[in-house]
């Protein structure tokens, strides 16, 4: 049996078009579809809810993250 590693390029090739959710530096967390990003991080993201110490405190259609500001992207599991 063969594993192939993958990269975090290949992660995030894959999880566009999911639900993700990307947390920034100063703690803001953003919940949404993953449209797009690119080899800044930047990153566009569609449905947009921003968390603020987990509480839901506005909803944007589509949001454009910059990459400097991005502490991790994970893909979203669950509903919280």
């Amino acid at each position: 049996m063969s594993l192939r590693k993958q990269t975090p390029s290949d992660f995030l090739k894959q999880i566009i078009g999911r639900p993700v959710v990307v947390k920034l530096n100063s703690g803001v967390d953003y919940r949404g579809v993953l449209a797009c990003l690119d080899g800044y991080m930047n990153i566009a993201v569609e449905q947009t809810e921003e968390y603020v110490n987990g509480q839901l405190k506005n909803k944007y259609g589509d949001a454009f993250l910059r990459g400097n500001n991005v502490l991790y992207i994970s893909t979203q599991t669950e509903e919280l």
